[in-house]
């Protein structure tokens, strides 16, 4: 489904990886070790060089916004461009449906993004990115902000989808409910993947 082969950037590669459809990559390493840069790259949000692609379709040959709408990318502190939640949903009706099962309150969408927590934040950037329907996900630290029980409903809403045949891969640092979804996970070091334990 994803190739990435001999992907390079400053700090970063080369890189060569595959990711099957329904399947989940767990990626770790210390602070600095390139996770973030990886993630970022695959999505081609930073200058990149190397061969990457979706189902064979090369990325290099569409347009970068509908890259991103296949092969999205949630960072640790979620970007939000207006101040009113619902103004970010896609789908208000199906946002509405996921908050509940990512213990929100649907009240939520109609709140502000500035006094929310960051656990508020990152589950409902998580909302945000599913309700477009991505075929793959790069989620980094997803959890970073939440207590066991959030995790464990956000790793139930992904192990759904996986089921449903998204990829998903998750850079993080502890041993999480989500975290436990990968089936194969890697270490990155200096900017170099390496075979690690699950």
């Amino acid at each position: 489904m994803l190739s990435v082969r001999g992907l390079i950037r400053p700090g970063l590669g080369p890189i060569t990886l595959e990711l099957d459809r329904g399947s989940c990559l767990l990626v770790r390493g210390v602070s600095g070790a390139g996770k973030t840069l990886l993630l970022r790259a695959i999505a081609d949000l930073d200058p990149n060089e190397g061969a990457v692609s979706l189902d064979g379709a090369d990325r290099s040959a569409m347009p970068a916004p509908l890259w991103r709408r296949q092969v999205s990318y949630v960072s640790a502190e979620p970007a939000w461009w207006v101040d009113d939640v619902a103004s970010h949903m896609s789908d208000l009706a199906a946002a509405t449906a996921m908050v509940p099962r990512l213990g929100l309150e649907t009240a939520i969408l109609a709140q502000p993004v500035a006094p929310l927590s960051t656990g508020e934040r990152q589950r409902l950037a998580l909302v945000r990115v599913l309700i477009g329907a991505p075929r793959v996900l790069l989620l980094d630290e997803p959890t970073s902000g939440l207590d066991s029980e959030a995790a464990a409903r956000m790793a139930a809403v992904l192990a759904e989808r996986l089921g449903q045949g998204l990829a998903l891969i998750v850079v993080a640092h502890g041993d999480d409910a989500v975290s436990r979804l990968a089936g194969r996970a890697v270490t990155i070091d200096g900017g170099a993947l390496g075979e690690a334990a699950p």
